[in-house]
């Protein structure tokens, strides 16, 4: 990746005893792929393009808050316009009395705050929740093995925003033909963010926009070797697209399917919650905790999903690959195993 010549030391700093896990990775990337990655890129650029200032209890971004509980620390995300409409029904049910979120917060617990808020459709998260050992990639193999090389395999990449985008960046480095695919009804929210970054993450691939109710995006999926979504799965079966067929289908093709919390979990997050669903944060003078980074668990999502394709290819292919952003986070944090 493109060097970009800004300040990363304060950024780098403070994340650096948590990234052991992703250098290994990146490390095996460029093993396998001959791509270099510029991994200070791949985590603060979107921070220094944007001017943002080190997070402390609100994320980098702003739209990310800690908020302290009755026992403990939750995350909540007011990150699109709905959410922000729906924070008068999340006062509601809390039974709050006024406008303070961080008040209503103080008298309920975490995860009562977070199920509250997920249940309204709001990225949120109690801190630490989805620490375990779960491994940030897992495996199905639901088709056959074909050995072959990524070079000019056609990737198409169905996400938005960070994550799934810098997986299909990565692909593209190492030889990838991608195809940028958004609905003509909801275009990538990223395109709402700097400019230069959205560049940065799709620069030679290729874009279309399709109607996916004509079905267009049955005919474009059929097209190709390798998908990158990040969906809930029964909302591309409703549009005909299932993984597993894709995958039985044609030898030696691959499927990633990047969550917040795994394809069997509905619940919905960003990069500073989810971060903080895993247990990746810092700590202030007295012991409290503040946002690490920006919106860690989606580049560190990306870096693995690339590799997890990576290494799929060279097995064959033939599966479906299911990353989840707050196990990414959890690995980080130090409570998960290596990837897998």
């Amino acid at each position: 990746m493109e060097n970009h010549d800004v300040d990363r030391g304060r950024w780098i700093t403070d994340v650096a005893p948590y990234l052991g896990p992703l250098r290994s990775v990146v490390d095996d990337f460029e093993a396998r792929t001959g791509v270099a990655v510029d991994l200070p890129a791949a985590l603060f650029l979107r921070a220094q393009l944007a001017g943002f200032r080190l997070p402390g209890r609100t994320s980098a971004g702003g739209s990310c808050r800690l908020l302290e509980t009755a026992d403990g620390w939750a995350a909540v995300n007011l990150a699109r316009p709905d959410d922000h409409a729906s924070l008068p029904a999340l006062l509601a049910l809390l039974g709050a009395r006024d406008a303070d979120l961080a008040g209503a917060a103080r008298r309920t617990t975490a995860s009562r705050l977070a199920g509250t808020a997920q249940t309204l459709g709001i990225a949120a998260a109690a801190l630490a929740a989805a620490r375990s050992r779960r491994c940030p990639v897992r495996t199905r193999s639901c088709g056959e093995r074909r050995h072959r090389p990524l070079a000019g395999l056609r990737v198409l990449d169905l996400s938005a925003l960070w994550a799934g985008p810098l997986c299909a960046k990565l692909l593209g480095l190492a030889g990838a033909h991608v195809t940028k695919v958004e609905s003509t009804v909801r275009p990538d929210g990223a395109r709402r963010g700097d400019p230069r970054f959205y560049r940065w993450l799709h620069e030679g691939h290729d874009s279309v926009v399709l109607d996916f109710a004509s079905g267009a995006l049955v005919e474009a999926v059929d097209r190709a070797d390798i998908v990158i979504e990040a969906s809930r799965p029964r909302a591309l079966r409703r549009l005909g697209v299932k993984a597993e067929e894709f995958l039985s289908a044609r030898p030696g093709r691959v499927w990633a399917g990047l969550t917040g919390y795994g394809r069997d979990d509905d619940r919905i997050a960003f990069g500073d919650d989810a971060a903080v669903a895993g247990g990746l944060v810092g700590r202030d003078a007295h012991g409290d905790p503040v946002f690490l980074g920006d919106a860690l668990a989606d580049p560190a999502t990306g870096l693995f999903a690339a590799h997890a394709v990576v290494r799929s290819l060279a097995a064959g292919g033939g599966e479906l690959l299911c990353v989840s952003m707050a196990a990414s986070a959890a690995l980080l944090a130090g409570s998960g195993t290596v990837p897998c």
